[in-house]
């Protein structure tokens, strides 16, 4: 576009000019009219320059109004469409036209400096109205328009901010994979690389071998042997699973038919069906599967396999170790039994159960993702460590006779129970503890079976108690050999009336004629001598109210009334055996110091602990102690020896050759039921030979109820046979003593 600055002709008459910056428009063919000059020239088109302007004073235009409130808009005027003719405007817009160019040429030229061309103006549409008044009331609150934010501008980046800051973040992760690498390799790599090999390592129990039980001369009494526990894949043994069972179940114990369909019939690929099965049964398990197949795999030969039958298939074996118990029910209730679990359960399964079991192995191997081991990989094993062996002191031989011999007595006497007990005389050692009832661990049994009575039972003991009486009154210098005592009838004590078992008058009797016939009035007499106090402490140091030492499961140490300020009644009772409580093992103990010359040699049932190379390391037990002089014990004996004479109470007892010492018991026991005296127990205790003991046996049967009720009659014979059986198996020979003949009565003229 040339640019027209100075040499742009002068201005045209209004109506005639183009518009500026535009050539002139061709001549109409005709001159205009009045009325032609009178309307609106035709609008010539705008300039660059105007645009520009125009455009510079909307902008200002639209600032001030965002800045301030703006004016009321005038009605604008209709610009007529090109190539028509405007309307005339009335007086009054004319000179409003004409006004505004004049302004306009006016602003122009205050802009420019130079005269600005005239310029159409548009038309401007006629008010319909009356003229507004000047506008002088408060402009209306203009609406809030909404201002766009303008855009945010991205910010040119700063490449050595950015480098410095990538530098930073790299060091950090580079510190943490550092952090990390130190401690998986430095601090504590072991356990995380026993983490990594548990991914893919498999592990596995290695039972330790329970220690063996066994008598003093060796004989086996509990044992480990091998079994296996029989499981089974339910994905196999589905489809054949009542055929499964139909082989199992008579050879198992403690399932059924139904028990083991439903088992192997299951989710999963594991279920366990039986434990603890003997290789023997496991072996005919095994041979009558392979039998049912062959009929199986004859009648599949040809067909596809889609069409053949199932093979019998899917059982396993795991090692599961059983207690296996070769002499059955001999000393049963004192070896007791073991779990399923392998743990005991009663007895000296029980008791010892630290010792016996050992500890656990285990071997690691490393699997593939089916659970295979693979063959060459790592592989580690921690081998178990067995449990120790244990010799008892028993004697196979005379556990089975005694167990025999009371089993026959409480039968005969059709009594609740029976316990027969043996002990070494010098060494306190128990060669027999035989109780009936009994039971075979082998075969099932309850719960009720695995008590040992011969523990964990109390009962008062009754007339086997005078023998501790009488020891204790003799070390205390308060009877002797020659002592002779009045026995009346009865006697009263705190108002309660104390007879002797069989009625009678005032007799006079010797201190030996008072145990010989088992005096309860004559042994009170004698023992109403000593302060009370003093005859406690004799009773504690016999072991009474005491554990025996044993530590056996669920043992019983008695009853005794505690303290020693004891009324004159119990002290009364106590003395011919009623009043306190006691087990058999303490009552063998007790008339044991008595045969072993006033010295208690605390009972023994471990002889020795034996590991896993065969070495055999002694059971300490607490050292004996003395209870009552010699002297004492040796009268006491002679007192005993003339209860298994002739004219004493238990004839029966006495064995052909040896010179036998003993005591007769029988006791009132109170009946649970009731929590009255109801029930008795009859009791013998002895020891042979009198003159030499070497061993020290006790009977006792609860609750007889068939014959003549006495220790000497019911206990007396068990006493013999199985005295005689041990003195025979040790090879005891008799000392030749004779029985001596002591007087039991005194008459009043050999005062």
């Amino acid at each position: 576009m040339t640019d027209r600055r100075g040499n742009e002709p002068p201005p045209r008459k209004r109506g005639a000019a183009p518009g500026r910056g535009n050539p002139p428009s061709k001549a109409q063919p005709r001159r205009p009219s009045a009325t032609d000059s009178a309307r609106n020239a035709p609008q010539r088109p705008e300039s660059t320059r105007e645009r520009l302007l125009r455009k510079a004073r909307e902008e200002q235009e639209r600032a001030q109004a965002a800045a301030a409130p703006r004016p009321v808009k005038k009605a604008a005027a209709k610009r007529p469409p090109s190539g028509t003719t405007p309307r005339k405007q009335a007086p009054a817009a004319k000179k409003t036209a004409a006004k505004k160019t004049a302004a306009k040429k006016s602003a122009a030229k205050t802009t420019t400096g130079r005269p600005v061309k005239k310029t159409a103006t548009r038309p401007v549409k006629k008010s319909s109205g009356r003229k507004r008044p000047p506008q002088n009331r408060p402009a209306p609150r203009p609406k809030k328009r909404k201002v766009r934010k303008a855009p945010r501008m991205l910010r040119l980046g700063r490449p050595a901010l950015r480098l410095r800051m990538t530098f930073g973040v790299m060091a950090f992760v580079l510190s943490l994979f550092a952090g990390r690498l130190v401690l998986l390799q430095g601090v504590d790599p072991d356990s995380y690389a026993q983490a990594a090999t548990k991914e893919n390592a498999r592990s596995y129990i290695l039972h330790a071998n329970r220690g063996t039980i066994e008598d003093r001369n060796g004989v086996e009494l509990a044992v480990t042997e091998d079994a296996v526990a029989i499981t089974a894949d339910p994905q196999q043994t589905k489809p054949v699973a009542q055929q499964l069972a139909a082989i199992l179940a008579p050879k198992l114990t403690g399932t059924t038919t139904a028990k083991l369909v439903a088992a192997m019939s299951g989710p999963g690929r594991y279920t366990r069906l039986a434990r603890q099965v003997s290789p023997t049964i496991w072996s005919a398990i095994q041979a009558e599967i392979k039998a049912a197949n062959v009929p199986i795999a004859e009648q599949n030969k040809g067909k596809p396999t889609e069409q053949q039958a199932p093979m019998l298939a899917g059982l396993y074996t795991e090692e599961d170790p059983i207690r296996s118990h070769p002499n059955g029910n001999i000393a049963a209730t004192v070896v007791g039994v073991t779990g399923t679990d392998g743990k005991g359960q009663s007895g000296l399964e029980y008791g010892l159960n630290d010792k016996l079991s050992g500890k656990d192995g285990q071997a690691m191997y490393e699997v593939d993702a089916k659970g295979n081991k693979i063959p060459n990989a790592n592989h580690t094993v921690q081998e178990p460590k067995p449990g120790l062996g244990v010799q008892l002191t028993l004697d196979t031989d005379l556990q089975f006779f005694a167990q025999k011999r009371i089993e026959q007595a409480v039968k005969q006497y059709k009594a609740s129970s029976g316990t027969v007990v043996v002990m070494d005389v010098k060494s306190g050692e128990l060669m027999a503890m035989a109780n009936y009832p009994t039971f075979d661990p082998n075969k099932k049994y309850t719960s009720s079976d695995l008590n040992n009575p011969a523990l964990e039972r109390s009962y008062e003991p009754g007339s086997v108690q005078k023998v501790v009486t009488m020891a204790a009154l003799a070390d205390a210098g308060l009877i002797s050999l020659n002592t002779k005592i009045p026995v009346p009838g009865s006697i009263e004590v705190q108002r309660r009336i104390i007879k002797d078992h069989w009625p009678h008058g005032t007799i006079n009797l010797t201190i030996s004629g008072v145990i010989a016939k088992s005096s309860n009035v004559g042994t009170i007499i004698a023992a109403q001598q000593m302060p009370i106090p003093q005859f406690v402490k004799y009773l504690h140091d016999f072991g009474f109210g005491e554990p025996t030492g044993l530590n056996f499961p669920g043992e019983t140490k008695g009853l005794l009334t505690p303290g020693d300020e004891w009324p004159e009644l119990t002290r009364s009772n106590v003395a011919f055996g009623q009043g306190l409580s006691v087990n058999a093992v303490q009552e063998t103990a007790a008339v044991n110091a008595v045969a072993n010359g006033g010295v208690y040699v605390p009972p023994k049932l471990v002889r020795n602990y034996i590991d896993a190379n065969g070495a055999t390391v002694p059971n300490q037990t607490a050292p004996a102690r003395r209870v009552v002089s010699e002297k004492a014990a040796k009268e006491v004996t002679t007192m005993m020896e003339a209860v298994t004479a002739k004219k004493g109470t238990a004839p029966q007892a006495a064995i052909d050759g040896y010179l036998v010492a003993g005591k007769t018991g029988t006791a009132q026991q109170v009946d649970p039921k009731t929590g009255k005296y109801g029930k008795w127990a009859t009791s013998f205790a002895g020891f042979a030979p009198a003159d030499n003991p070497r061993f020290v046996t006790y009977v006792v049967l609860h609750d007889p109820s068939d014959g003549v009720r006495g220790g000497g009659l019911q206990g007396g014979p068990v006493f013999r046979d199985v005295m005689s059986y041990a003195l025979q198996k040790y090879v005891v020979p008799p000392t030749g003593a004779q029985q001596p003949n002591i007087p039991l009565t005194w008459t009043s003229s050999k005062r």
